[in-house]
């Protein structure tokens, strides 16, 4: 008779917590990520813009990203509408499945105590709480690389080839939710199925050559696809320059990750004009730097992102090194011990100095009398040969978020869950330098963890470093100085485990507790106001978004009460939110200010949340629908960030000229001008706002273009043609009809 599986309750618990912690106050968010929302909104109207992962209602341009993950998204949304919650929950479904995918992948090797810990530190990693509570694709991601682990642990046990596809076909599949970045996993996934298969080393090199011809195929499936059709038929790639799927990849999305390279339309600088347009940029940048750097308030002992409160770096193509050094959005100093940094170590660098210690211990009990690897020791190398290479590339990358960095939650959670195991073992039945490696790897950890949340003692208290620090202390000292049984070493170790886990605990909920930053998540407290470099922001200064719940600076409502002049509130609201060409939807993470919260609304779920798109000016959409005549487009914005909120609130095409920057080369002013022409177009909001304008079609659009004063579609406005709120802030509405 086959045994009867028993459940383990304490999974299940885990399982409850994890789906707590990503469940938490969903319903709240609004828009999230505007860019990826309004593009959910055109994909669930037709299967051409669900295909191709279409920005806008009409197909004009794409979204930055291939289409896996937003067609789960989109899915959702056709059963429960576009809302912040419905784009936002496949994300959060996705990192619990994830966290017990873990347990069923460490558990037959390391034993069922390893497995709980690694899922339970997995459940509480904050960076991967704070990721999927926003619309960004990465929870997504991350499932379908602990999918492909489950399906190759299960080819080396099994040793059937199938399963090795399988593994490889869902690394492809992860390709497709965010291009090279599903790569990272793969030296790990090579070289274990080299170590690990039972099999002749001719069998696995076929195996594995089958298999990576099969990932190669996935992976560029779409790509091929789309980039075979003629341009005419389809919609633009969105961030390349070259209309193609694969410059994206292997460009944008790729190679200028690691240098740093992201200058206009989504790659480097591959003009005069583009260098020009850099240059007027960085100056805007360093012409509001001063003013603006005053409202920031680091945390204690801490330094500001270099380039500013909103993240914008001093030099775009420098290799992310504005300022001090810093990563061009807080990333830290690159270097080896970057993800030690206050800018990166609260995200998911907690227990490193225990799984390094971990690491020690499993190598030791796993080569113990062995002749050769045992499946201990193989699996060992495999997280560790995650971990590695992916802390390299982050340690090194010219240009990353902080929550990239839930790719280092897996092999982490799993190296500290099967290493205390292997470290509680040593420490009862070792003598001398390898009994002492649990109690130094605690003491080292809670050290870590104290120097962690060290600069923020002054907004959280100093009790969760007291706490954290007895812990880690007195069990480390009980490891030392009493001599008892098994039973007390295993508990006081367990409660020295829980001691660890206090503060990425603390951290997740903390964030949880001040909202996550739908564009740009990361963890920590104040994380929704925080913008690179695990900085605060005040309420009073940076971009809107950022320093205040509801969406507005308080100088901007400032302003507004003590009867600021329009030209005042315009510039300040400029010098904000003005952005460096070439950022992407992950770059960005700012969102604009309406006249006032009785013209504008943050879109179909309302709100103003951190992350969200810009407000939408409901007079000028009211104006704006009666005068269209036929139109196939609402109206011309230049850059996707104007468009998005507009697109979420009415579901009508607006089209975005010059993609997510401003910068991509859509249009050519012919190709513009037959636009009109053809009765397609005919309203254009242009000047002011972040991106990049194209400086071509902005001249023609002037020239051939009849300006429309604000009074003619605001109740409270005087004839001044140009307007502070709107689509992009300081922008003018302009009308173009051509015989």
């Amino acid at each position: 008779m086959k045994k009867k599986r028993k459940i383990d309750i304490f999974l299940i618990l885990i399982l409850v917590l994890s789906a707590g912690l990503n469940l938490y106050g969903i319903w709240n968010n609004d828009t999230d990520n505007a860019y990826y929302t309004a593009a959910v909104e055109s994909m669930t109207q037709s299967f051409h813009n669900f295909f191709y992962a279409s920005f806008d209602p009409a197909g004009f341009v794409t979204v930055d990203k291939p289409p896996v993950a937003l067609w789960i998204q989109t899915l959702f949304a056709l059963v429960f509408g576009v809302h912040g919650w419905s784009v936002v929950l496949p994300e959060a479904i996705a990192e619990v499945i994830s966290v017990s995918l873990l347990y069923f992948i460490v558990k037959p090797t390391f034993g069922k105590t390893a497995a709980r810990i690694a899922a339970l530190v997995m459940a509480c990693t904050p960076i991967a709480v704070a990721v999927s509570h926003t619309n960004n694709v990465d929870s997504i991601l991350v499932l379908c690389l602990m999918l492909a682990t489950w399906m190759l642990f299960k080819a080396v046990r099994t040793g059937k080839m199938l399963w090795l596809i399988a593994s490889f076909f869902m690394v492809g599949v992860g390709f497709n939710v965010k291009m090279l970045q599903a790569y990272m996993v793969l030296p790990a996934f090579l070289l274990f199925y080299l170590i690990a298969a039972k099999t002749t080393i001719r069998k696995k090199i076929v195996s594995l050559i089958t298999s990576v011809i099969v990932l190669a195929g996935v992976s560029v499936s779409w790509a091929v696809i789309v980039d075979s059709q003629p341009e005419s038929s389809r919609p633009y790639i969105g961030s390349s320059q070259t209309n193609s799927v694969l410059e994206l990849a292997f460009g944008y999305n790729g190679i200028q990750r690691l240098t740093g390279q992201n200058g206009g339309g989504g790659g480097a600088a591959s003009s005069d004009q583009d260098q020009k347009n850099q240059q007027q940029e960085n100056s805007s940048s360093d012409n509001s730097s001063d003013s603006s750097n005053e409202q920031m308030t680091p945390p204690s002992g801490g330094e500001m992102p270099a380039g500013g409160p909103d993240g914008q770096q001093g030099d775009v193509q420098s290799g992310g090194g504005g300022g001090n050094g810093a990563g061009s959005f807080g990333t830290g100093t690159p270097g080896p011990l970057r993800l030690f940094q206050s800018e990166l170590s609260g995200q998911a660098s907690w227990l490193i100095p225990f799984v390094l210690f971990g690491i020690i211990g499993l190598l030791i009990t796993g080569l113990r009398g062995q002749r050769k690897f045992n499946d201990t020791t193989n699996e060992t190398i495999f997280w560790t040969m995650w971990l590695v290479p992916v802390a390299a590339f982050f340690s090194v990358a010219g240009f990353f978020h902080h929550y990239y960095l839930i790719m280092l939650a897996a092999p982490i959670a799993a190296l500290a869950g099967a290493g205390w195991t292997s470290l509680v073992r040593l420490y009862q039945e070792e003598s001398g330098w390898k009994k002492w490696l649990l109690p130094i790897g605690i003491l080292l950890t809670t050290a870590f963890e104290l120097y962690i949340l060290n600069p923020y003692i002054s907004d959280i208290g100093i009790i969760w470093s007291i706490l954290i620090g007895a812990f880690g202390i007195v069990t480390s000292c009980l490891l030392f100085f009493v001599k008892k049984g098994k039973s007390f070493s295993y508990y006081v170790s367990l409660a020295a485990l829980l001691g660890m886990l206090i503060g990425p605990f603390y951290w997740t909920t903390a964030t949880l507790a001040d909202g996550v930053n739908g564009m740009i998540p990361q963890a920590g407290p104040q994380s929704a106001q925080s913008f690179g470099g695990g900085g605060k922001m005040n309420n009073g200064g940076g971009p809107p978004g950022f320093g205040s719940q509801d969406g507005q600076t308080d100088n901007n409502e400032n302003s507004s009460q003590n009867g600021a002049t329009d030209s005042d509130s315009e510039q300040n609201s400029q010098n904000a939110n003005e952005a460096p060409t070439g950022m992407d939807p992950e770059q960005s993470g700012q969102n604009e200010n309406g006249d006032s919260s009785s013209k504008s609304e943050q879109g179909r779920a309302g709100g103003g949340s951190p992350g969200s798109g810009e407000s939408v000016d409901e007079e000028l959409l009211s104006y704006l629908e009666k005068n269209n005549t036929g139109e196939k487009y609402l109206f011309a914005v230049s850059n996707s960030n104007s468009a998005s909120s507009y697109i979420i609130k009415t579901g009508k095409a607006v089209m975005a000229m010059g993609g997510f920057s401003g910068s991509d080369p859509i249009l050519t002013v012919d190709e513009l001008e037959k636009l009109v022409k053809n009765g397609e177009v005919k309203y254009f909001m242009i000047g002011g706002g972040r991106g990049q304008d194209n400086s071509e079609l902005t001249s023609w659009i002037k020239e051939n273009g009849t300006k429309i004063s604000k009074s003619e579609y605001s109740s409270s406005s005087s004839d001044d043609s140009s307007q502070s709120g709107g689509p992009g802030g300081n922008q003018t509405l302009y009308k173009a009809e051509l015989d």
